[in-house]
């Protein structure tokens, strides 16, 4: 048996919350003031939040702090507490469909070279890069460098 989730809302919220919500067979659809994102607003004590955090918490409790809700049926203005999961922001980047997620994944870069412990180069920005693809890249442009001196110069009149 599950415990009961401590009220975090008072009833009023919850009154006025579930009708606007159109549950389907799978997801909980928000059908009230969406944000620009595609994800469900709701006003409490005057002020405006994320609707999926007002489903959860009206289920489950507390949303632990440091933590975000994952919607695991990918669908932004879905409020099902099933569907919401506390993960921190790290892995609710790294699950979505972003450049970083994208990167995140792929085990070798552009050339063929594996993203491993010795040829990762770890920028100061956080993103990574390939030793091998750098230094073939510092080495083309030294020779360049040394070809564009060794030509001659036009003569000045």
């Amino acid at each position: 048996m599950q415990p009961t989730p401590t009220p975090v809302f008072s009833p009023s919220v919850a009154q006025r919350f579930w009708p606007k919500v159109d549950k389907t067979d799978t997801c909980w659809l928000w059908t009230a003031h969406k944000g620009g994102g595609g994800y469900g607003r709701f006003k409490v004590e005057g002020r405006m939040v994320p609707a999926h955090r007002v489903a959860y918490e009206l289920a489950s409790g507390v949303i632990p702090d440091g933590f975000e809700l994952d919607h695991l049926c990918r669908v932004r203005h879905c409020v099902n507490p099933a569907h919401l999961e506390p993960v921190t922001g790290r892995e609710n980047t790294l699950r979505g469909q972003s450049p970083s997620a994208q990167h995140a994944i792929k085990t070798h870069c552009a050339n063929g070279h594996p993203f491993n412990s010795s040829n990762t180069y770890l920028r100061p920005t956080g993103g990574r890069a390939c030793r091998a693809c750098r230094r073939a890249a510092v080495y083309a442009y030294k020779a360049r460098k040394i070809a564009s001196r060794a030509l001659p110069r036009p003569a000045v009149s």
